[in-house]
């Protein structure tokens, strides 16, 4: 067939030999790429009558969106809520090494701090967009300092406020600015939260709730005013329990506001929750769950002590803690091990591990018509995987930006 480029003289990339996810179903088919977009290829045909420039053979790998880490402190030596002179460049690094955990996209977290450490680095945080340099930063994620003292986990607790002189303008005057913030995780149960949630909702910034004490009446009306999210489900909240099972109680609410849906984040990392608390989490509300890493400097080196904003952090195998105690300080987990304990520990399918790496990370942000889909229009960010889901190639705008070089057919 003759290629005309009258519309775009953009080469076009045709992936074959491939299972790809779309539509929460993996259908053996081609996928095409021109720009940077996932193509139609009905309209490269009938319309422009085009083919593709390039081939390459995906040796009958599963092609998924590129996974979206909403919770991820730092790695490989960078604390992301540490001042430093260039806090970019520690992004960048990060950016760069999560490309082989298959994320294409990611929000850096800050944790409880003083306000002078999110007056010094937000500014320095700024939204980009991924390539070879590294994956594409969809905003902070602030956990913290709005939360609970008696569930505060690894958050300093003289670094804890409340909302009690001036609600938001308390909230401004702390991180003294929400530009390229995506995530505020606060206790509902904090005095005047609520018009707070609907603030932050107003301008747009997911509200999770996470280190809290909230009874599952306070956490309801939380989300009737505007919170969507929960911060690392079961972890630094009340446990469940069956007269008032809390925040938890969120995921069969018959409260939560028509077409609205409430998704929560996991830590599948086989140590933050036991595999049948992630069972029962998936099996209650299977489309709200989120897999995130909580992963701390720590990810990506050896055993010792490192720091998580304020804290020292003592990492023993597998675990991580505040120096000197058995309080669980994040994690040194990666997205690509998640997904795959995710699917071992709850039998659930591989649609369903991959979907809740990136579809539905994309939905609690609101990006899903670019980013989390394999849809056609949708940004070209995408991963190759076995079918044991270890990573085999990663994808940004359908530029290989890490794995063995793919030779075109």
């Amino acid at each position: 067939m003759p290629s005309n480029k009258s519309v775009s003289e953009a080469p076009i990339v045709q992936f074959t030999n491939c299972s790809i996810l779309k539509e929460h179903q993996l259908h053996r088919e081609d996928l095409w790429v021109r720009e940077g977009k996932v193509l139609n290829p009905e309209k490269l045909f009938f319309d422009e009558k085009g083919s593709a420039d390039i081939q390459l053979d995906c040796q009958g790998s599963i092609v998924a969106p590129g996974f979206i880490d909403t919770q991820i402190n730092g790695g490989y030596g960078v604390d992301f809520s540490q001042v430093s002179e260039d806090v970019r460049s520690g992004i960048s690094i990060v950016a760069q090494k999560v490309l082989s955990h298959g994320v294409t996209s990611f929000c850096p977290t800050i944790v409880t701090s003083p306000p002078s450490v999110y007056h010094k680095v937000l500014p320095q945080i700024t939204v980009t967009e991924g390539g070879p340099h590294g994956a594409g930063v969809l905003g902070t994620h602030l956990e913290g300092p709005f939360i609970s003292r008696e569930k505060k986990g690894a958050h300093p607790e003289h670094c804890l406020r409340t909302f009690e002189e001036r609600g938001f303008q308390d909230l401004l005057a702390t991180y003294g600015s929400l530009e390229g913030v995506s995530i505020v995780t606060l206790a509902p149960e904090i005095q005047r939260s609520n018009e707070v949630i609907a603030e932050l909702a107003k301008r747009g910034i997911c509200v999770s709730l996470g280190h809290s004490i909230a009874n599952l009446a306070q956490a309801e009306k939380a989300v009737q005013h505007g919170a969507s999210f929960i911060t690392h489900l079961f972890n630094a909240m009340l446990p469940f329990h069956h007269r008032d099972p809390g925040i938890v109680g969120l995921l069969t609410s018959d409260r939560i506001p028509k077409g609205r849906r409430v998704f929560y984040g996991m830590i599948a990392d086989g140590i933050h929750t036991n595999p049948a608390a992630l069972r029962i989490a998936h099996r209650a509300h299977p489309r709200g769950l989120v897999l995130v890493t909580d992963a701390i400097m720590a990810m990506g080196l050896g055993s010792g002590r490192h720091t998580l904003g304020q804290q020292v952090i003592q990492i023993e195998g597998l675990n991580a803690y505040v120096a000197g105690t058995t309080t669980l300080a994040g994690s040194i987990a990666t997205m690509d091990m998640c997904v795959r304990h995710f699917r071992e520990a709850s039998g659930c399918s591989v649609v369903v591990a991959l979907e809740s790496a990136s579809l539905h990370p994309a939905q609690v942000l609101g990006i899903e018509k670019r980013k989390g889909t394999l849809n056609f229009g949708s940004d070209a960010d995408l991963v190759l995987l076995d079918s044991a889901l270890h990573l085999r190639a990663t994808f940004i705008a359908g530029e290989q930006v890490w794995g063995p070089n793919m030779l075109p057919v």
